[in-house]
């Protein structure tokens, strides 16, 4: 999943990157309005940290216009306005949930995982394809029972072809979930994890194999398991 950051303390920005970065997600970061904007125009992101105090205007301006929009995607205000006037004022604003500064990065992260868990379309789980399971929160794979050792990029991979079984899923379509700015479009690290993850899944014996569309990408297919 991908996530943008707000924020316009630089250090603390990149703390949470990181924090964030190591917990399995791909984020984006920004440190003022402008830029916060045209990363929510060319990235897809699953959800938002948002400051309040940026150096070019309030993020409460920038929340409101999303709303107004019709932007839907959730919204974590992180802010050290903390008084209750402030913390109604994000909420009526359009924020899913308003945590204060100073704080620890276990209570945002669990903040985070349950904004996620209850989008308006709530995800699944565990998703899964013949023997090959993902569970979504423990971040575990198994086949037939057995841990399939992933790094967080494969796993992420994986979740994307698992929530599309058998449907083509782009390169653009990977980029875009699993990667943030960083990622250079020329690249061939894509192929490489691919080509990783169908390596592991074969080795496992998975009945779901990863096949390559041509001119599009990859699709995941799931045949029927051998007793």
């Amino acid at each position: 999943m991908r996530l943008l950051i707000v924020e316009d303390e630089r250090r603390l920005g990149t703390r949470l990157a990181q924090g964030l970065r190591e917990d399995g997600f791909a984020v984006d970061l920004a440190h003022d309005l402008a830029s916060a904007r045209d990363l929510a125009i060319v990235g897809e992101h699953d959800l938002v940290i948002l400051d309040l105090n940026l150096p070019d205007g309030s993020g409460l301006d920038l929340l409101r216009e999303w709303r107004d929009e019709g932007k839907i995607v959730p919204v974590l205000v992180l802010t050290s306005r903390d008084t209750l006037e402030d913390k109604v004022a994000g909420l009526d604003a359009g924020a899913d949930d308003y945590l204060t500064k100073p704080f620890e990065l276990a209570e945002l992260l669990a903040r985070v995982r349950a904004l996620l868990r209850r989008r308006a379309v709530p995800p699944r789980a565990v998703l899964a394809a013949g023997a090959l399971r993902l569970d979504r929160d423990a971040r575990r794979v198994t086949v037939r029972d057995e841990t399939l050792p992933l790094t967080l990029k494969e796993l992420a991979l994986l979740e994307q072809f698992l929530l599309r079984p058998g449907a083509a899923v782009s390169r653009e379509t990977l980029a875009e979930h699993v990667w943030d700015e960083s990622y250079e479009a020329r690249s061939n690290v894509i192929d490489v994890l691919v080509g990783r993850l169908r390596r592991k899944l074969e080795a496992a014996r998975s009945a779901a194999r990863l096949r390559a569309v041509p001119g599009v990408g990859w699709a995941l297919d799931a045949e029927p398991e051998q007793p």
